[in-house]
């Protein structure tokens, strides 16, 4: 007999994956057999040409490549290594940053889905937009909603979503597309809004899941799982087969206050016409938020940032204000002022901006902000400050040195501007345009024209007067 397996190496290969172990482990008895079937045919030594151990050999190769890629034991000291264990563990599970990690644990702590868990529904071909923007077969669970391979049954780590951490769930369309798309946005618990400026060690926040679909039906063969033949009396398109399953869902895990928002032009369309679509209204208007461009989305329940990282979601309830700012002749800032208290903590408040707005949709926006209630800062004494730029005090060197005397500085600033004020007016009362010259005559006042009529009279009396003397 030639080459064995090594088990060892193998099992250390593909831990985990015990249908890879089995599946070498059969090739390699195939291949003793055809070793032997081979060796009692030929007895010549010169038609040595044993196929099997070939294959045993490439076995044992590729495990012991496998072996070398596995990161050995780290020589970090002890403390770090178990700051870097807490770190991993305490990550949520959607955040979508670790690819690395074999499985992605849920954010409730009821454990990731499992490919143990039978899939009620499983959808083929769906293009999945955050975490990962890739084709996916997307799995329908009793407990989760994750995204697997189409060749694998585990589910993609970062991409396991368990249906009682959901919080938001929205339907919208994908803009600036020809063929008429929709995104499904599912938000899980503390997703929604992300912080300027994260404390220091709080963990990331985690990410929605958002995934797209086409306007029509799902093609032949694309659908299975246990309720596979439930969902053919809801499959006349995808948003509709889509739209039971993910209520089914939630219903069952207690989430039945969680509905699927939809945008509504009774609430807001924008003036901006669709090229691509034309006899569609949007709405949402695009903007800018620091460099990224995207889409704002003014919806029922709130205002929607999509559709890239990082997306999120500001509830009417978490909006304290909102505020026009860097109004011009085509263009405004929209800022808005979120509630970002915790329960029992201290109150805290953050700011968002987002730009370059078009104003054919100011009077849309601000009917939005008015109809719920929103109230408008705009005109905030604060704000005034904000934009006289006259909040602090600053030395020579620019160093801030307080803000008492800022009202002061702003008097200062407004007695120079009257002063200036009243120095145009005198300009204008010194001015006389007569003075100009013969050519500015129409400019002459009335009481030279008075004098003229005089000095005319006294001519017409001496013509008068040599007339009788001749």
């Amino acid at each position: 007999m030639g080459s064995t397996l090594d088990t060892k190496s193998l099992d250390k290969a593909f831990e985990g994956r015990p249908d890879l172990q089995a599946a070498v482990r059969n090739a390699a008895v195939d291949a003793e057999l055809e070793e032997e079937h081979f060796l009692q045919h030929f007895s010549n030594a010169d038609l040595t040409i044993k196929a099997g151990p070939h294959y045993i050999e490439l076995f044992n190769q590729i495990s012991l490549h496998v072996c070398s890629l596995v990161p050995a034991p780290s020589s970090e000291p002890s403390s770090k290594k178990r700051r870097l264990d807490e770190e991993l563990t305490s990550r949520p599970a959607s955040n979508g940053t670790n690819g690395l990690t074999k499985s992605a644990p849920s954010t409730t702590g009821t454990g990731a889905a499992s490919s143990k868990d039978p899939v009620l529904l499983e959808l083929k071909d769906i293009s999945l937009v955050i975490p990962q923007r890739k084709k996916y077969t997307l799995c329908f669970t009793s407990s989760h909603l994750y995204a697997r391979l189409p060749d694998s049954k585990e589910p993609v780590a970062g991409t396991s979503y368990a249906w009682s951490d959901i919080d938001y769930a929205f339907c919208l369309p994908v803009p600036e597309k020809t063929q008429k798309q929709l995104n499904y946005i599912l938000f899980p618990k503390t997703s929604i809004i992300t912080p300027n400026r994260p404390a220091a060690g709080a963990p990331p926040t985690p990410e929605p899941i958002v995934f797209t679909i086409p306007d029509s039906a799902p093609k032949p063969g694309t659908i299975s799982g246990l309720d596979a033949a439930a969902a053919a009396a809801v499959s006349d398109d995808y948003k509709t087969l889509l739209d039971w399953q993910i209520t089914t869902r939630l219903k069952a895990a207690g989430k039945s206050n969680v509905k699927i928002v939809e945008g509504d032009v009774k609430l807001f369309a924008s003036e901006q016409k669709q090229a691509h679509r034309p006899g569609e209204k949007a709405v949402f208007v695009k903007a800018f938020r620091g460099s990224k461009d995207g889409y704002l989305f003014f919806l029922p329940n709130g205002i929607l940032w999509g559709f890239k990282k990082p997306m999120m979601f500001l509830p009417h309830e978490r909006i304290a204000a909102v505020s026009y700012t860097s109004v011009l002749q085509r263009t405004f800032n929209l800022s808005v002022e979120v509630d970002m208290s915790v329960a029992g903590g201290e109150e805290a408040k953050e700011e968002y901006e987002f730009s370059m707005l078009d104003q054919e949709d100011f009077g849309g926006i601000d009917g939005f902000v008015k109809r719920h209630g929103l109230q408008d800062k705009s005109m905030a004494e604060q704000r005034k400050a904000k934009r006289l730029n006259v909040n602090v005090v600053k030395d020579e060197d620019g160093n801030v040195i307080g803000n008492a005397e800022a009202g002061e500085l702003e008097k200062a600033t407004n007695e120079l501007e009257q002063q200036a004020d009243d120095l145009e007016d005198e300009d204008e009362e010194d001015y006389d345009p007569g003075s100009e010259g013969e050519s500015e005559g129409s400019g002459s006042s009335s009481e030279e024209d008075d004098e003229d009529e005089e000095g005319g009279a006294e001519g017409e009396d001496d013509e008068e007067a040599e007339d009788e003397d001749e």
